[in-house]
């Protein structure tokens, strides 16, 4: 009888390791995904006087990327968020447990994709959005709800299968 419990466990924890290979690790699930986004008001990265809020996230689809000049995975995507600039997608950063020196230093060297950015050095606007890490990306809605977050650097791959038909979609649904 022990041995048939051994060999049921063991197979048991054969098929759960095997469902685990199956799964995508950059894909983490987010409890804010289909809310609205967290409320915040943090001061703009490149404007100390200034103020970012939650409320410019409204009124079109758009990404809010989470970003950091001390983060390597965060230079490998700045090329991808450049062109999504340049093409009229609207991007909105938060500078993560950073400092504003390096932070702005950093923009200057590789360009700003951002309308606005919020400065969060103590992370805690982070913890709020339920960021693991840089670089994390959410496609928000027109309503200012969370409609999809993407964990580590953007690529060309994801962008075109994702996040861009999901901004059109969520553009086209606001029209």
């Amino acid at each position: 009888m022990r041995l048939v419990v051994s060999f049921f466990v063991f197979g048991l924890l054969v098929l759960l390791l095997w469902a685990g290979l199956g799964l995508n690790p950059r894909e983490l699930p987010s409890p804010l995904v289909g809310r609205p986004t967290p409320v915040f008001e943090l001061p703009e990265l490149l404007d100390g006087e200034g103020r970012f809020q939650h409320q410019a996230l409204r009124g079109q689809a758009s990404l809010f990327n989470v970003w950091a000049s001390w983060c390597v995975s965060c230079r490998a995507e700045h090329g991808l968020l450049m062109e999504l600039a340049r093409a009229g997608v609207p991007i909105y950063g938060l500078n993560y447990k950073d400092t504003r020196t390096e932070a702005i230093a950093y923009l200057r060297r590789g360009g700003n994709p951002y309308r606005a950015i919020g400065f969060d050095a103590a992370g805690q606007v982070g913890i709020d959005w339920g960021v693991y890490g840089t670089p994390e990306t959410f496609v928000i809605g027109p309503d200012g709800v969370i409609r999809y977050k993407h964990v580590g650097p953007l690529s060309r791959r994801v962008l075109t299968e994702t996040i861009l038909p999901l901004l059109q979609s969520l553009d086209g649904a606001a029209s």
